[in-house]
């Protein structure tokens, strides 16, 4: 088997997988359906956990690990509970990591994506749509693509989603199912007129709201207005036209609009609840119609928390229909193999989705250059990164769809008792830490 890698899908996990190989020195392409780096963009915040941060530290090289950190937005990492009249639940305090690469960093997709995609040029092959593969004699998979072409590899990595392609022909049990429940998004924008009218929690670390039932809201701040790389971010290239000249002309962006700014700071909300509770031509409405949905839904709830919906730009407001993967028994390994949301697609409500992602292509970084590196079975390290991925992974997946369940779930009276079980376990911070504990 030849150890030329080919990666289907330019998203986080599979451009991290490739600067990491890149890095290792091994021969990698990378082939992606937009037709430019702007394509298809996602303009909320990312939160980057101490994994997803130790694979960017080990998987980038040092000038682009510094750029990620540069870029990234400031504020605590303290996770608030609050009621939906604004009382403070519980606070889970998070310790400054000695070490960046084993803290937590509130990124822009954007921007992360482009830090990505720096240097890798000659590596990833823009609007290359890809539709099949087939087996050849001598073992190497040919890549069939929608322009006619194709290309073979000796290795192949699925990284292309949630609806990956790949996955659908390799392992077609393995299932993507809507979990029945609906999130719309918003930015608020922060400046220092409008963060003088937010409650101080707001804007000090992430949140999560917790009404009587029904219905679940979650916000975060991403604050650049302290950060030493603001800077960096313009060099980076801001989505709303012109050159860039820092960071491997990566370049500017072609898409504008308050939702693809990603100079600016704000606070990401995102209210979610069972599919029901939102009028049945939700999935045709514009951003001021879901963010007028949105206010109706929350009008009984805290001023501020209103005005974080209320005065955010309708631009910004999103329909997020949340998905996620069925966990599938060990295959027997091949040259193929999948990483992120191409096998374990999962909700967005434990924030682990882009780091279990990364966390992967971490993995089999390690696993190819060590096997490849000392002339070892490729197979075995491919087996030996399923294996663990699959683990992690797929527990990723259930914690964030129990998570999901409990952020939109639960009769009144259940609200009521889990409130109060955090009210009281705010009072005696030994218990808070043994609940909490790996949170």
């Amino acid at each position: 088997m030849t150890n030329d890698i080919a990666i289907i899908g330019g998203g986080i996990g599979g451009l991290c997988l490739a600067q990491g190989l890149r890095r290792a020195g091994l021969p990698v392409t990378v082939y992606e359906r937009d037709r430019t780096p702007a394509d298809r963009l996602q303009g909320y915040r990312v939160h980057i956990d101490p994994h997803g941060a130790r694979a960017l530290h080990d998987c980038l090289p040092p000038h682009l690990w510094q750029a990620f950190l540069d870029t990234t937005g400031q504020g605590g990492q303290d996770f608030g509970f609050l009621s939906e009249k604004m009382h403070l639940l519980a606070l889970l305090e998070t310790a400054e990591a000695a070490d960046p690469a084993d803290g937590h960093h509130s990124a822009s997709r954007i921007t992360l994506r482009q830090v990505l995609l720096s240097g890798l040029d000659e590596v990833v092959r823009f609007g290359r749509t890809y539709e099949r593969y087939e087996r050849l004699p001598d073992g190497r998979v040919r890549l069939h693509f929608a322009d006619g072409g194709s290309e073979t590899a000796g290795i192949v990595v699925a990284a292309d989603g949630g609806s990956s392609r790949v996955r659908g022909q390799y392992l077609p049990h393995a299932r993507r199912v809507d979990t029945g429940i609906t999130t719309v998004a918003g930015k608020f924008p922060l400046t220092e007129e409008t963060r003088g009218l937010l409650s101080p929690r707001l804007v000090d670390g992430p949140n999560t709201v917790i009404p009587p039932s029904g219905l679940g809201l979650f916000c975060a701040p991403h604050d650049l207005s302290e950060s030493t790389g603001t800077a960096n971010i313009r060099d980076i290239g801001p989505t709303t036209g012109g050159a860039a000249a820092g960071l491997g002309g990566i370049g500017a962006t072609e898409q504008e609009g308050a939702l693809m700014d990603n100079t600016s700071s704000y606070v990401l909300w995102a209210l979610g609840a069972a599919g029901h509770h939102f009028p049945p031509d939700i999935s045709e409405m514009s951003g001021e119609q879901l963010k007028a949905t949105v206010s109706r839904m929350i009008e009984s709830w805290h001023p501020d928390l209103r005005r974080l919906v209320d005065d955010s730009d309708p631009g910004t407001v999103s329909l997020l229909p949340i998905r996620t993967s069925i966990p599938v028994e060990p295959w027997q390994t091949t040259n193929i193999t999948l990483l992120g949301d191409a096998i374990h697609s999962m909700t967005p409500m434990r924030g682990i989705g882009a780091n279990t992602a990364l966390r992967d292509a971490r993995l089999l970084t390690q696993a190819l250059t060590s096997a490849l590196a000392h002339g070892q079975d490729p197979l075995q390290a491919i087996a030996g990164y399923e294996a663990r991925m699959r683990e992690y992974g797929f527990a990723a997946v259930r914690d964030s769809m129990r998570a999901a369940e409990q952020f939109v779930g639960g009769n009144r009276m259940a609200r009521a008792g889990f409130k109060a079980f955090l009210r009281t376990a705010q009072r005696f911070p030994a218990l808070k830490a043994r609940v909490f504990a790996g949170e």
